[in-house]
């Protein structure tokens, strides 16, 4: 089999073979002309059903993640709910981390729960709490690793097995590590999501969401919301998409490369009370994270001494960072998580602690990040006293 970054390329990306264009056109149409009654040109009818451009999509991230059924969303959430939807039913049951980005937690908490399924949370980092925290009628588990804000690791292997022993089915969010870094399908997971916006796209222009499995019975399943409720992917989303994996595995490595000499310059720093990134010895979840992945991406966050003031001084304070909600560009972002991403979750089990800040580091110079951030703290610390 050709390697990673040869199928991120190529894979889904035949050549057009009417004009020989190195990149297949988009097929930006809502519908195709039959050629009589039932009679369908390979297949295409209606474009929210299926598109050649949203196909060779499908087709890519299926073959990077391991998996034979690959699905795309117009957003991560979409991708996201189509999963839960259509795995779960009034009366279940899904077990999810504590520390899952705040929008997954708000749909499940608000939208799925008042139609009748049971959610509560646990720190999958710690198996024998995710077994005490399993119900009779528990029938998903989902995990986010490394988790959104707080960077905690979680054991793939170890939660499928649990997972499957009370035959549930396990999600595994990829956002954050991306199949360049982690397929959690090899280590036994059912279903891989993604929010494409972030490091899949890469370039802050598009939004898009993935889920990937190996199971026919669950592509079915999930497959029939993505065409019945019809949050399917517009042909130029999927096209800057696509265009954004190709360059994934170059970009991953940069961005790994970068997040270690920032992480590490934040360890040194005395503003900074614990850097949360996989990639640090120092982290509780280092050793799991680098069994399953072979980087430790380009995600840090890390708490200050000086509590909430501190945080949001150092948040306004940065200049090559720019203080924006999202992650995974090629540009630098910090983000207050306790009044911007995770704001839904104030008040909850999942609220995030008010003086962290949480990085996305991004593929700029190395000298210029960790001088923006040192630079950041020092103004934070000085205003804060």
């Amino acid at each position: 089999m050709p390697g990673f970054s040869t199928r991120a390329v190529h894979a889904g990306q035949a050549f057009d073979p009417l004009t020989g264009a190195v990149i297949p056109p988009v097929y930006q149409t809502s519908t195709f002309v039959q050629e009589h009654v039932g009679g369908l040109r390979s297949g295409y009818e209606y474009a929210r059903g299926t598109n050649p451009t949203r196909d060779a999509l499908q087709t890519l991230i299926a073959d990077l993640e391991g998996g034979r059924h690959g699905m795309s969303f117009a957003t991560g959430l979409a991708a996201e709910d189509a999963v839960l939807r259509g795995l779960l039913r009034p009366g279940d049951h899904v077990l999810m981390g504590d520390d899952v980005y705040g929008g997954t937690h708000r749909l499940a908490n608000q939208i799925l729960a008042p139609w009748g399924v049971e959610l509560s949370t646990v720190d999958m980092s710690e198996l024998d709490g995710v077994a005490a925290a399993m119900r009779p009628h528990t029938r998903m588990v989902w995990v986010e690793t490394p988790s959104n804000p707080l960077m905690k690791i979680s054991d793939i292997a170890a939660l499928a097995e649990l997972g499957h022993a009370r035959d549930c089915v396990v999600v595994v969010d990829n956002t954050f590590a991306t199949p360049a870094l982690q397929r959690p399908l090899e280590f036994g997971a059912d279903v891989v999501v993604h929010s494409a916006t972030k490091y899949l796209g890469g370039h802050s222009d598009v939004l898009g969401g993935l889920v990937v499995t190996d199971d026919d019975r669950l592509a079915e399943q999930v497959g029939f919301l993505q065409y019945a409720a019809g949050a399917v992917s517009a042909p130029w989303e999927v096209f800057l998409t696509i265009r954004g994996i190709k360059t994934l595995s170059l970009r991953m490595q940069r961005h790994s490369d970068n997040a270690e000499a920032v992480a590490q310059a934040l360890m040194g720093h005395s503003a900074v009370e614990t850097v949360f990134y996989p990639g640090l010895e120092e982290h509780p979840g280092h050793e799991v994270a680098a069994a399953q992945m072979s980087r430790f991406s380009g995600m840090v966050s890390f708490a200050l001494r000086g509590g909430a003031e501190t945080a949001r001084a150092f948040a306004e304070s940065t200049s090559v960072f720019q203080l924006a909600e999202s992650l995974g560009g090629v540009e630098s972002l910090v983000n207050y998580p306790a009044q911007m991403t995770h704001a839904s979750v104030r008040g909850t089990e999942l609220e995030v602690p008010d003086n962290v800040i949480r990085l996305s580091v991004g593929i700029e110079d190395e000298t210029d990040l960790v001088a923006d951030v040192l630079l950041a703290a020092d103004t934070a610390e000085d205003i804060t006293g």
